[in-house]
């Protein structure tokens, strides 16, 4: 019997070019108008007890063609657990090799976040005591820009995730800082709610989640590269969020991300930008230690090359943040490998280290809060 392969729902993207009883020949979809693309996330059925060998012939051509290398796709029997699938990259081929133990099996570039699940997150921190939820505005597909308040101190935090909407574990992070920043009797986050109030954007990008995208948003723009001057026809998402924090203010940013080639959790920084002080300096610092002390998944000798001074890109969220704000503001980037100095040979970077990460991250904040606030 031939395989049925499909993508058609909430965050899929695959296109079949051919299917047999046990292998199959796939490409991934660009996103809409634009030509990026390395976001994959389909089923495959009638498929149990077979090799399968499963083959994107146009991963040479993608986004991030060093981001195969050395990677291992994610696959799954309930959508609730995500193991690494044997894989292999060469001349321009990614293939996928896998026994399959189940008639359904889902595979992806990493473990998905659907709206669906993003909907069940809102629905359940927007029910939490101490929350405030809202909308910032309608995105170009219709939905709506989620967005909490919580804590009640006198600092700006912002954290937001997921402008780019094939990293997916941005959002899996944004659960576990989440349900930690809301739980009423953790002490860190008691501590954090009365030094702060909290603005969160737990996705930026619903359009392109939806829509199975890597990194644009339903009209093909790249939202990390609009924070200079966003527009309401090309990125809403983006104008809603720095016309809300120009409201606010803001003293403390993360932006949350994944990097598709560097095998490891690291942070990029606003070295760049013209206004740089050396407080934002001793503050960025200050939080990259915190951080490393805070978890072992972290790490500081990996990462970007840091900007010369007065050469930062101001269109991108970190670098115009820190300078329109003069906050101390930052881009943390988690692997879609995997974290190689702790790898985890079943499980790969996963949703539950993610949630782990962002329960770190506010543990280091909360190290380093008061020097904010001075």
């Amino acid at each position: 019997m031939t395989l049925s392969i499909t993508s058609a729902f909430d965050g899929g993207n695959i296109a079949v070019l051919s299917a047999s009883d046990d292998t199959a020949e796939l490409e991934i979809v660009k996103d809409h108008q634009s030509d990026f693309y390395q976001w994959f996330y389909f089923r495959i059925t009638g498929c149990a007890g077979k090799a399968l060998t499963l083959t994107i012939g146009n991963a040479g051509k993608s986004a991030y063609p060093q981001g195969w290398e050395k990677y291992r796709a994610r696959v799954s029997t309930d959508r609730e657990q995500w193991r690494l699938a044997e894989t292999d990259y060469a001349d321009g081929t990614l293939t996928i090799r896998h026994e399959a133990e189940a008639d359904s099996l889902w595979f992806a570039y990493f473990a998905p976040y659907t709206m669906e699940r993003h909907y069940d997150l809102v629905t359940e921190i927007a029910g939490r005591e101490g929350v405030t939820h809202g909308s910032l505005g309608l995105t170009l597909d219709g939905r709506e820009l989620d967005y909490f308040t919580i804590g009640s101190g006198p600092l700006s935090v912002w954290l937001y995730a997921r402008q780019h909407p094939g990293e997916t574990m941005a959002e899996w992070w944004m659960e576990g800082a989440l349900d930690r920043l809301t739980d009423p009797s953790d002490p860190v986050a008691r501590v954090l709610r009365d030094k702060a109030t909290f603005h969160v954007v737990p996705n930026m990008n619903p359009d392109g989640s939806f829509r199975g995208h890597l990194r644009t948003n339903a009209v093909g723009t790249n939202l990390n590269r609009e924070w200079h001057e966003p527009t309401a026809e090309k990125s809403p998402e983006v104008l809603y969020v720095r016309d809300r924090m120009d409201e606010t203010g803001v003293d403390f940013a993360m932006d949350v991300h994944g990097d598709e080639a560097i095998p490891a959790n690291f942070i990029a920084g606003f070295e760049g930008i013209p206004s740089w002080t050396e407080r934002q300096g001793k503050l960025y610092d200050a939080y990259l230690a915190a951080l490393l002390r805070a978890s072992p998944d972290f790490q500081t000798k990996l990462g970007y090359p840091v900007a010369k001074p007065r050469k930062g890109n101001l269109s991108m969220s970190t670098n115009q943040v820190a300078e329109r704000y003069g906050c101390v503001a930052m881009t943390l980037e988690m692997p879609f490998k995997d974290n190689h100095e702790l790898p985890d040979e079943e499980f790969g970077w996963s949703p539950e280290r993610c949630a782990l990460l962002g329960r770190a991250c506010l543990s280091a904040l909360l190290d380093m809060i008061d020097d904010i606030g001075d």
